[in-house]
């Protein structure tokens, strides 16, 4: 499959972004229900999972080709902070305190070594 330079360097991060939802739901979700069987969370999470895993290996894949594996996972990190920090404010209705934001913009701007040069 041939893609667009536009779409390899972009669609990872559609992908990865799509991914960190559908993990971040495998890995926090069933905090809202405690009193489900922790087997059944567990297997529920799995199915999840899979959906991450079809999202996140091509997603790596595909963004190998401008990206290098560093700069993947950093974006992946980045992405999860800011899928994560909407869900625990959405989903699960946990404010965020500004040692939380104040930790994610540290993060951050170590991210940005990452991809500067």
């Amino acid at each position: 499959m041939s893609l667009s330079p536009f779409a390899v360097k972009w669609l990872p991060v559609l992908l990865l972004s799509l991914s960190n939802v559908f993990m971040t739901f495998a890995w926090y979700g069933h905090l809202k229900f405690k009193s489900t069987p922790l087997m059944i969370v567990i297997l529920v999470a799995w199915g999840i999972a899979l959906f991450e895993y079809c999202l996140a290996v091509p997603a790596n894949r595909i963004g190998h080709e401008v990206w290098s594996a560093a700069e993947l996972k950093t974006m992946q990190e980045v992405i999860t902070l800011i899928v994560f920090a909407g869900f625990s404010v959405i989903f699960l209705k946990e404010p965020l305190g500004w040692n939380h934001v104040g930790g994610f913009v540290l993060i951050a701007a170590g991210a940005a070594l990452i991809f500067r040069g």
